[in-house]
């Protein structure tokens, strides 16, 4: 029996996560052999070579494609893309997939979808159709949709807008958020171990912060992170686990102003990495999630916990009622905090609707990529919608 190669890219701690029981699925299944092509932040020390952690977990790497990082400027950034481009060719010359599987809207994703595409490759996309309207993330993410044959979204909205894109509705698969599998299956550490482990120390009230830059205006981005530093340094008696950001430009300003806040603060902890299960477990211990990621809007609301959302950059993507948005200013992120512990919110944390799914997503992607047809995949036509089902707004 020949097997069918599926090429699994990941490039950061976030997308391996989300990936991780796709992969496992891939590799029990004895009608395909799954391939592991690591690339962007996981092999930068920096954000903590997360490399190792797919490895310590007894997932092969099957390639590497170094982006060799030099900084977080937007010359770099760019520089970094054109070598994952190349780099992904040659990966995938070497591994000859039948499939590639990306997930997202980051940059060396971006390139792995396009040396895809440009190879023949058919390409199957992840968490298509979502908004970010305060990242760059957010055209990335319809980029890639755009390359890719095979589409994977996490709720009906997201499948309506991927169609509107001109995607054929057979090829959009509503499966549900990844997150939620990940929050389900994930084997959590008890408090002790997680104390061992880390170093970390649990307090009265603790809470899990994660702060990505706002790469639409960096500048504002660091001002928004000052905000919310203001106002988590008014809390007392709270002990706070801050994730460093991702690989972003403009991280490297956000990751020295928390490494100094927590290096000031007996009750503050700062790391660059913690590795999905460890972060989950956190996540579930914690009294709540603050910042601006995509965790505390799909990961979170699974595991009953409360988040404050701070500033634009998750704006447009379904969130949950254990959401609160505030706007990225001190005394309203103030207000935010005192809502996600009063006792009332928490009261009604575990009766809340998750628009991403209860679960089984990885299952429902695993057997379409093994069942579908390959031949004549990378073919695909302009899906028009009908006249009259879109509602179009005439500006005057």
């Amino acid at each position: 029996m020949t097997l069918r190669r599926i090429a699994v890219v990941t490039g950061s701690r976030a997308d391996y996560g989300l990936l991780s029981r796709v992969i496992a699925g891939l590799r029990e299944a004895t009608d395909v052999e799954c391939q592991v092509v690591v690339t962007g932040s996981h092999l930068s020390g920096v954000h903590g070579s997360t490399v190792t952690e797919i490895e310590s977990s007894g997932v092969p790497v099957d390639a590497r494609v170094d982006l060799q990082l030099l900084d977080d400027s937007a010359v770099s950034t760019v520089q970094a893309m054109g070598r994952a481009v190349i780099g992904c060719a040659e990966a995938f010359a070497a591994l000859r997939p039948d499939i590639v599987v990306v997930l997202g809207d980051r940059y060396e994703i971006l390139a792995a979808a396009s040396a895809a595409t440009v190879a023949n490759i058919p390409v199957a996309h992840l968490h298509g159709g979502e908004i970010s309207a305060g990242a760059v993330d957010d055209a990335i993410r319809h980029a890639i949709t755009k390359l890719s044959h095979l589409h994977f979204v996490a709720a009906e909205p997201y499948r309506r807008r991927v169609i509107q894109m001109g995607e054929a509705p057979d090829r959009v698969h509503l499966v549900g958020g990844l997150g939620v599998d990940l929050a389900q299956h994930t084997p959590r550490f008890d408090r002790a171990t997680m104390e061992a482990d880390t170093g970390f120390r649990f307090g009265p009230r603790n809470l899990m912060v994660t702060f990505h830059p706002v790469t639409l205006d960096v500048v504002q981005g660091t001002r928004e992170l000052d905000a919310l530093l203001e106002a988590l340094d008014e809390l007392v008696d709270t002990h706070l686990l801050f994730t460093l950001p991702n690989a972003d430009v403009g991280n490297a300003a956000i990751r020295r102003r928390i490494e100094a806040f927590a290096e000031a603060r007996d009750h503050v902890w700062a790391f660059s990495s913690l590795g999905f299960r460890r972060y989950l477990s956190f996540v579930a211990e914690s009294d709540g999630v603050v910042g601006n990621s995509s965790s505390g809007l799909i990961e979170a609301p699974a595991l009953g916990v409360g988040t404050v959302n701070v500033g634009r950059r998750q704006d447009g993507r379904l969130r949950a009622s254990s959401v609160i948005d505030c706007p990225p200013e001190r005394s309203a992120i103030c207000a935010a905090l005192g809502a996600l512990a009063s006792d009332t919110f928490h009261s009604g944390l575990q009766r809340i609707a998750n628009p991403y799914g209860d679960g089984g997503a990885a299952e429902r992607v695993v057997q379409v990529l093994r069942s579908v047809a390959i031949e004549g995949l990378t073919s695909k036509e302009f899906h028009d919608v009908p006249d009259g089902a879109l509602s179009l707004r005439v500006h005057d």
